[in-house]
């Protein structure tokens, strides 16, 4: 087992820097059926692509508008795990924030690491002034009993909104958690 992974906000520079390695991530979180964006044949070329054009738009503390906190986990292995904090950017909404991206990769789950990776997102969220957080997932994926127990409020489902990576039709569901 490897030991406790290491959690770190990155830079837009960093994140550019491991663009390859999160797209590798990205590949296994797909392997394994997650629901994040992409299908199925996502090829490590287009995967990179996809996070360096993350790492243009981030902002390295969150908190410009529009700005995003990176956050990975490291272990001995290398980059492990992987979240998001997306501001929402609207003049009427700058309390609220997206969660997006939680991946963990398969080598390392079932070892707490969502739930650390969601706590340092909700503690990023926080310093951005944040009050507001909300997130969706694939009905019956792992990652929606992991908001259930972390204190995630249900808000409800939305049918047919995204092709699962089998290629059929997937029900969302939609989580929110205010910040005290």
């Amino acid at each position: 087992m490897n030991p406790t992974p290491v959690l770190r906000q990155l830079s837009p520079a960093e994140a550019g820097l491991i663009a390859d390695q999160l797209g590798a991530l990205l590949i296994d979180a797909i392997a394994g059926g997650a629901s994040v964006t992409f299908l199925p044949g996502l090829t490590p070329t287009r995967a990179t692509a996809y996070w360096r054009d993350v790492a243009r738009t981030a902002a390295s503390d969150g908190r410009a508008t529009g700005g995003r906190a990176i956050i990975t986990a490291l272990d001995h292995d290398g980059l492990c795990g992987f979240v998001q904090v997306i501001p929402t950017g609207f003049e009427n909404q700058l309390h609220r924030a997206e969660i997006a991206k939680l991946m963990v990769h398969s080598q390392a789950r079932r070892h707490g690491l969502g739930a650390s990776l969601l706590n340092a997102a909700e503690a990023a969220a926080r310093t951005m002034n944040k009050t507001l957080l909300t997130l969706d997932t694939a009905k019956g994926d792992d990652a929606e009993r992991l908001y259930a127990r972390l204190d995630w409020q249900r808000a409800g489902e939305i049918p047919d909104f995204a092709l699962a990576p089998s290629g059929e039709l997937a029900t969302t569901v939609l989580f929110w958690k205010r910040l005290g």
